[in-house]
């Protein structure tokens, strides 16, 4: 069963650090909560410049449901962690009718 909260918002607000500038960089993006993490997916995968900046510094802040949070990203290897993999791209069908791309996991401290 689809947890209710999945579907709004519709957006998240992510800020990661410039890789090459050091300054904020903010991006709004389709997401999906499970457990205490949320879930993004870049269409661009690892060539999307946001990927680029978490990848170089895991640090982020990101915005949802009105609550603000600091904590860390990574990707998600889909060949070693399929059952998350499956299931995050499960939800983001049920919630965008897309699930094509490279997942990102946020986590808040």
């Amino acid at each position: 069963m689809v947890e209710p909260r999945i579907y709004k918002p519709e957006f998240l607000y992510l800020t990661t650090i410039g890789r090459k500038s050091g300054e904020p960089h903010e991006i709004e993006i389709w997401y999906v909560p499970q457990g205490r993490c949320y879930y993004l997916i870049s269409g661009g995968r690892t060539e999307a410049d946001w990927v680029k900046n978490l990848l170089h510094n895991p640090r982020i802040s990101f915005r949802v449901q009105g609550q603000a949070y600091e904590g860390t990203g990574r990707a998600i290897d889909r060949s070693t962690e399929t059952e998350l993999a499956d299931s995050v791209d499960e939800l983001m069908q049920v919630k965008y009718q897309w699930n094509d791309g490279l997942i990102i996991e946020l986590c808040p401290e």
